[in-house]
């Protein structure tokens, strides 16, 4: 054992060479200022982390506020629903402005028509235009028939016989003769309607 001590003492003191408590003293405060400046450094870093965090959390608010539809804003089935509406009525309006349209350019030929029609009679002379339609036989007709006398017509379109109405109410047929002269005739029909 003896043997085992003293080599262990050998050991020992030839480790104390090696061994110096002022250099370990050193190296375990040089290693504790490091160990502190890294702890500081890392609190630096973490504080910078924290103080990025606040600011991206922040800026994470702000973005999901403004990407918020305002309440004063339609849902978008609701704007759907509006402009499906709209492009409904915009369809009944143009349809009502293309019946307005057609409608008024009805109205727009009917008054051209109208105007000319205006102007045809502006022009038109009602008693020339009867003198031009009333045929003075017709005419001469109606008064011989106002006076009782009527004229009777045969197949051909012929004047074949006077029917004559007297003043008593009688009716007296006289047929017409060429060879007879038209005075005997005159004078026949008016001593038959005075009877």
């Amino acid at each position: 054992m003896s043997i085992e001590i003293s080599e262990t003492i050998k050991v020992i003191m030839e480790m104390t060479a090696m061994m110096d408590p002022e250099d370990d003293y050193n190296t375990i405060v040089e290693a504790e200022e490091k160990i502190k400046a890294s702890r500081a450094q890392k609190d630096k870093e973490l504080e910078e982390a924290h103080a990025n965090l606040k600011a991206l959390s922040k800026n994470l608010e702000v973005a999901r506020q403004s990407a918020k539809r305002p309440k004063s804003v339609p849902s978008a089935e609701v704007h759907a629903a509006t402009v499906n509406e709209l492009d409904d009525s915009k369809l009944s309006l143009a349809k009502s402005i293309s019946d307005a349209e057609n409608l008024l350019a009805s109205q727009e030929a009917e008054l051209a028509a109208l105007k000319e029609e205006y102007q045809s009679l502006e022009h038109y002379d009602p008693a020339t235009e009867h003198e031009k339609d009333l045929d003075g036989t017709a005419l001469r007709l109606k008064i011989y028939r106002g006076m009782g006398f009527d004229i009777a017509m045969n197949d051909k379109n012929q004047v074949s016989n006077v029917l004559v109405r007297s003043q008593s109410g009688d009716v007296h047929p006289v047929s017409l003769d060429v060879d007879q002269p038209q005075t005997e005739y005159t004078h026949q029909l008016w001593k038959l309607a005075a009877s």
